[in-house]
């Protein structure tokens, strides 16, 4: 069920974007237990991608986390207000990563309420990476976890999407990325209410 470290040492960045959708990710925080389907994903492809906080081998403290062999969260802080989620995949030295922007709940949606202060079926609960990470009580405790560990996992439930449900297209909020951000790096899950909205 747990996805094994191998999985997270491919060095197809965008291929893993991709196929994670589907997958479940899980945390356990003092006992509660909450995990949602990863619908929605970006993938940034390290050093060559001007907008990874990885590109042209930009090493600060911060960083550092994403030069890791694959497999461990990378978190921080967007505009001093949200927490975003990343998987950090290929080998040590190579900084890819997927950012996880939206979750559709499954399990302890009575301690996502809590989180957000809204009920489970609305789309807001875990649309957009900083929803999805505070649903899933992820902060910046979580940055360098293992994802093979009892805190924050990820686990293959057989959830398949069919090739023509699942878009690709740009990337969010990257525009600073220049041609970058055209790549159409983000995949999502047609029609999941779920799926975050860009900002028109």
């Amino acid at each position: 069920m747990k996805l094994p470290l191998s999985y997270y040492l491919n060095q197809d960045v965008i291929f893993l974007a991709k196929d994670l959708l589907g997958k479940v990710l899980f945390t356990e925080i003092n006992g509660d237990i909450t995990a949602g389907v990863i619908i929605e994903t970006e993938a940034y492809f390290g050093v060559v991608d001007k907008a990874s906080h990885a590109y042209g081998g930009r090493r600060t403290q911060r960083t550092e986390t994403l030069y890791s062999q694959g497999g461990v969260s990378y978190v921080y802080l967007c505009y001093g207000i949200h927490h975003l989620f990343n998987i950090v995949t290929s080998v040590e030295g190579e900084p890819h990563a997927v950012l996880v922007r939206a979750v559709e709940p499954l399990i302890g949606h009575d301690i996502m309420e809590l989180r957000r202060n809204m009920p489970a079926d609305k789309a807001a609960i875990s649309s957009g990476p900083g929803s999805a990470a505070k649903a899933l009580g992820i902060d910046r405790s979580f940055n360098k976890k293992d994802l093979t560990e009892n805190e924050i996992w990820i686990e293959d439930h057989g959830i398949r999407y069919a090739p023509e449900d699942i878009i690709a297209g740009p990337r969010i909020g990257v525009a600073y990325a220049q041609e970058d951000a055209l790549l159409p790096w983000r995949f999502y899950v047609k029609g999941n209410k779920y799926v975050s909205k860009p900002k028109s």
